[in-house]
């Protein structure tokens, strides 16, 4: 066989394993998609398809109204249910991304003549978004470290808990899409990276665009890049690349992200979204002088540097006075609260107390990128735990890095069991029959495999230039061994039989955690619980159960009071006007609530009067032991309330420090509307008025309602509806005796002037 025909074969070989790799990967690919999907079906399976949480109630019914009405509908949408007597728009308020997602996969499919509910597509939505954010974090890793590491980050990140417990079947919140955003924009940004490609940095700008759509948390992204670009510029790795993969995103990014009207010129003038521009400035800063150092020689060079120093230096300065100026005028210095409480960890406790919660080797621009990426991921996560979300791709990345390197070390190890050196090929001095026959066979082999390593080499280097040979310097593509690294890695075979042995065991056990956390901790929908004992399993639907009667029982204009928590759920259940909702915009109109909830029966009366309130509904877990309920919230409504109004003292409603409503309590704690509401007949249950929540006895258990009267009850007690008694019912009796007393007056005023007639 010639050399040319062999080359052939050895051509249409790599290429045949190429086409079997692509289509195992293909293959393993959709299986993960798969598992993505199917892990977070447990919530339907076991219970039905329904909407979880309190938040995605608000989504689901922002989409009802956008699938009816339209978008030009919902971008003018006044809410005026929401929020009373001060409404909402909720077109300028909300990030469409999600919503316009769903309604848009909806309207598809009734397109295609499958008829499936708006309900239905909210339900699924989050466990399709997670199959794309698994395929998304392939991606994203594959830039880095290649294949192999991308599809065990993705396994890893179907499965993640972390990622499971906001994108489980019914998760209907903004995070169902915008992970996905968030990995995509991050793979998008890479890519260009690797590729120097506008086509895929205009791709990138659309993708940032998404994102800005769906959640807050794009703010992440316009730092984290900018820090990233800040990096490459100081360690020397400038390039064309890096210049195509940025300008692009803040230029075409910000003029996208302004034409979000829940974000608008923020986009521009808050303090967030500096670092890009100033970032974005020192790039071309950057490019400037290299671009004026290729024309100019070494010493017209230095003279212009120092020209453009000095004028750049006052010009900064300039600039940088006057945004102090400017951010010193702002009472949280430009950044908004969301921000503020990242940077700052003690930012929501002061101000917010509604919201307080190796293998990178060679380093190249992709895997600087996601060290960046972790480093700042754990960093925030641990300031707000509501931020694992964002650390979750980046923990699968690190993870599925590792995993592959070591199945990758471990693997070949098992391969190179055979003599690749001097020191293990057999000796001449060796008596072993037909020894030299295989070392002179494997010495041969060798050198042929070396022969055709220079050949390849030498024709690579002939067909590539210099400035190809920099580029792919830069991109830091796959690492390619060399035969002592490889001699290096090599371990006994059954230290390599023991370690991969060790490692599937290690990925059995997170599977086995994972199906269990999808399938137990993430799945149960808050608005029907579930609880276990000697007699059985007992389902709780009483919150159903209350907007349902609402919805039958009141008026349309009806308005309705309770804790913020409950606002999205009374909305898009019991289609009835709230005062406060989950958007918690106002602090002052939540404070209101948290006011009369802490104020006696006849002040919270009044409060709830004077905003046009007819039913008040508290949420009661004593009676089956539910600890989420607002006896446990109630510290909270005092210390809101308080903020606002000072004649609230949180002081007067704790016994020593301790919250306490048994009989050691306050009495202003046992006089307040929120304790009446909670445990109004609740000693009639057992005798004995015992709390299974708090487990103790309550302190006051016979007592009369003046003002408010309950009208429904739920059958397990969680959720009681009170309505406000009117004014002339609650004096009809000092109306009847003043009635009679002013009738007796005129009967005596008429008597004394008239005869007596027998007289």
């Amino acid at each position: 066989m010639t050399e040319p025909e062999a080359g052939s074969i050895a051509a249409g070989g790599g290429r045949l394993r190429n086409a079997l790799g692509g289509a195992l990967c293909a293959f393993a690919l959709l299986l993960i998609g798969v598992l993505a999907f199917s892990i977070r079906l447990f919530s339907v399976i076991k219970y039905e398809s329904v909407i979880h949480e309190f938040d995605p109630y608000f989504n689901y019914r922002v989409t009802q109204f956008l699938s009816k009405s339209g978008i030009y509908e919902f971008w003018n949408w006044f809410d005026d249910r929401t929020w009373y007597p001060l409404g909402r728009v909720i077109g300028g308020t909300v990030y469409p991304g999600l919503t316009l997602t769903a309604g848009t996969i909806w309207w598809l499919l009734n397109s295609l003549n499958i008829p499936l509910s708006v309900e239905t597509v909210c339900v699924f939505t989050a466990p399709v978004f997670s199959a794309n954010a698994s395929w998304a974090t392939y991606l994203l890793t594959k830039e880095a470290k290649g294949n192999g590491a991308g599809l065990m980050a993705a396994t890893i990140l179907a499965m993640v808990p972390s990622y499971i417990s906001r994108s489980v079947a019914g998760s209907y919140d903004n995070e169902a899409v915008a992970i996905f955003a968030l990995i995509f924009t991050f793979y998008l940004y890479v890519k260009t990276l690797n590729t120097g490609s506008l086509f895929y940095a205009t791709l990138n700008a659309l993708s940032y665009f998404y994102m800005v759509c769906s959640w807050g948390g794009y703010t992440f992204i316009i730092n984290l890049i900018p820090m990233h670009v800040l990096l490459c510029i100081v360690t020397g790795r400038y390039s064309s690349r890096l210049y195509i993969a940025y300008a692009p995103l803040v230029v075409l990014g910000t003029l996208l992200a302004a034409l979000v009207p829940v974000v608008g010129f923020n986009a521009v003038l808050t303090s967030e979204h500096f670092a890009s521009f100033l970032v974005f400035i020192i790039l071309h800063v950057i490019a400037l002088v290299y671009y004026i150092k290729g024309l100019l020689t070494p010493r017209l060079f230095k003279v212009a540097m120092t020209f453009v120093l000095t004028v750049g230096l006052a010009l900064c300065f300039a600039v940088v006075a006057v945004l102090v100026t400017l951010v010193a005028s702002s009472p949280t210095k430009g950044w908004s609260g969301r921000s503020l409480s990242l940077l700052d960890p003690t930012y929501a406790s002061k101000y917010i107390p509604i919201i307080a919660s190796s293998c990178f080797l060679p380093l190249s621009d992709a895997s600087s990128f996601l060290v960046l990426y972790l480093v700042t991921s754990v960093y925030f996560s641990g300031v707000m735990v509501r931020l694992m979300l964002v650390l979750a791709p980046a923990a699968c990345i690190l993870s599925g890095i590792a995993l592959s390197e070591a199945f990758n070390v471990l693997t070949r190890s098992m391969k190179f069991q055979r003599p690749i050196s001097d020191d293990v090929l057999p000796t001449a001095g060796d008596s072993t029959p037909g020894s030299s026959s295989t070392a002179a066979a494997i010495t041969t082999s060798m050198k042929s495999v070396n022969i055709k390593k220079e050949k390849a080499e030498n024709i690579s280097k002939e067909r590539s230039s210099k400035k190809n040979k920099k580029e792919k310097e830069l991109v830091g593509g796959s690492h390619v061994r060399t035969e002592k690294e490889e001699k290096l890695c090599v371990l006994p075979s059954e230290a390599s039989a023991m370690g991969i042995l060790f490692l599937i065991i290690l990925c059995g056990l997170y599977v086995i955690h994972c199906v269990w956390a999808a399938a137990e901790a993430y799945s149960a929908p808050s608005i029907v619980l579930t609880s276990h004992s000697h007699d059985g399993l007992h389902v709780y639907d009483d919150f159903r159960e209350s907007y349902a009667w609402l919805r039958h029982n009141t008026e349309v204009d009806d308005k309705v009071a309770s804790w913020w928590d409950y606002g999205y759920q009374t909305t898009a259940m019991a289609n009835r006007t709230v005062i406060v909702d989950n958007n918690t915009w106002n602090n002052t109109h939540i404070a209101t609530v948290g006011t009369a909830m802490s104020s006696p029966e006849k002040e919270a009366w009044e409060i709830f009067n004077s905003l046009d309130v007819k039913y008040v509904l508290v949420v009661f877990g004593g009676l089956i032991g539910y600890p989420s309920d607002d006896i446990n919230k109630f510290l909270w409504m005092v210390r809101i309330g308080g903020g606002e109004f000072p004649h609230i003292k949180e002081q007067d409603y704790l016994r020593d420090g301790n919250y306490r409503v048994d009989a050691e309590g306050t009495p202003t704690m046992l006089n307040c509307l929120m304790y009446k509401l909670c445990y109004y007949r609740f000693a009639e249950t057992d005798g004995k008025g015992f709390d299974r929540a708090r487990r103790y006895e309550i302190g006051r258990k016979h007592f009369k309602l003046t003002h408010f009267e309950e009208v429904f009850t739920t059958q397990h007690w969680m959720v009681r509806i009170y309505k406000l008694k009117p004014q002339k019912n609650r004096v009809r009796g000092k109306l009847k005796l003043k009635s009679k007393s002013s009738s007796k007056t005129s009967l005596m005023r008429k008597g004394a002037g008239k005869k007596n007639p027998w007289q």
